[in-house]
């Protein structure tokens, strides 16, 4: 990992001791609607699989997350969650388990220690430290971490809500057979900005994009066929994109571009609805930002701010608002009912 990586994880790490603290209020109880089925088990067709990583230091994020998940299904109880931490921070782990159980006493869930140490060599620094902690690429694993019976994910960022049933999510048709995700693109961003004038600059690896229509598209929300992604083996190609960066810097933006150069271009499609991206505002600057034209399933905080940081600071943007009911935070002064 690289020396500034190392250490903005260390800050991390030293910053979550206030986190460790922080007390959550217990979510009620969402059951099914009468015409669900009832899923045996976790290998169950009948189940909707959501993954996310979970840690400390985003765990209101998640908690907040995970609420907005079960309080608009319609079959809330044949959710199962796949839940992934850092398997170097084992106390961590045992306190993310105490508070999930607590506040979700009925929560179906797994938690699944990842080692740091399998991708910590791979990281090459980014534009944001943030970025470059080995967790944030735990997505790449998912396919070898879940039970083989699991065929199918969704894989959700913990800095959003949802505001619709996941299992339309979920049955994202991925019918043509070169189809391992589906995502909602974005085909006006700026594509060729992800990598560098090395990359562009080099045939072979420019030839990369070859009869693919590119676009940019956020891995913060996916549909994942993990049984694809398996029988292709999709964890060592983005190892050896990532590899090539160690060796040559071929990309400037943390996990992303590994999955856009294995992916881009060759994905099923999701309606943007379910990606209302962007959220938490400008990398640089915070900028508060709106949503974007058309309907909204999925609000999401990705970029630099927070909602829960902001609505702490008593600086929110707008669309904090949003986000603000599904916080479970137990705040010191709520008064007894």
């Amino acid at each position: 990992m690289a020396p500034h990586a190392f250490y903005f994880c260390l800050f991390l790490i030293a910053a979550t001791s206030s986190s460790a603290t922080q007390r959550f209020k217990q979510a009620p109880k969402f059951y099914n609607s009468p015409n669900c089925a009832h899923p045996t088990d976790t290998c169950s067709d009948d189940a909707v699989h959501v993954a996310m990583t979970l840690d400390i230091t985003y765990l209101r994020g998640s908690m907040a997350a995970i609420l907005s998940v079960l309080q608009h299904s319609s079959c809330p109880e044949n959710i199962i969650f796949h839940f992934v931490t850092a398997a170097s921070r084992a106390s961590s782990t045992t306190l993310l388990n105490h508070t999930l159980s607590n506040s979700f006493p009925y929560l179906k869930f797994q938690i699944y220690p990842f080692d740091d140490n399998t991708v910590s060599g791979l990281i090459s620094t980014s534009i944001r430290s943030a970025l470059d902690c080995p967790l944030n690429y735990a997505r790449n694993y998912m396919a070898n971490l879940l039970p083989p019976c699991v065929r199918r994910i969704v894989y959700l960022d913990s800095d959003l809500v949802l505001v619709d049933d996941i299992a339309k999510l979920a049955a994202t048709p991925l019918n043509d057979d070169n189809f391992v995700l589906a995502a909602p693109e974005y085909c006006n961003a700026n594509f060729s900005a992800y990598f560098t004038p090395s990359f562009w600059s080099n045939p072979s690896l420019s030839l990369t994009f070859a009869g693919r229509r590119p676009c940019y598209f956020n891995t913060g929300v996916m549909v994942i066929d993990l049984e694809r992604w398996r029988a292709g083996d999709y964890t060592t190609k983005i190892q050896e994109w990532m590899e090539l960066q160690k060796r040559m810097r071929i990309y400037e933006l943390g996990s992303l571009p590994p999955f856009l150069l294995v992916f881009a271009g060759n994905i099923a499609p999701v309606d943007h609805r379910w990606n209302q991206h962007g959220l938490g505002g400008d990398n640089f600057r915070g900028l508060c930002r709106d949503l974007h034209p058309g309907p909204v399933s999925l609000l999401h905080w990705s970029g630099k701010g927070k909602p829960w940081a902001r609505l702490d600071a008593n600086r929110p943007c707008p669309l904090d608002a949003l986000w603000a009911p599904y916080d479970l935070l137990e705040t010191p002064f709520a008064l007894e009912a």
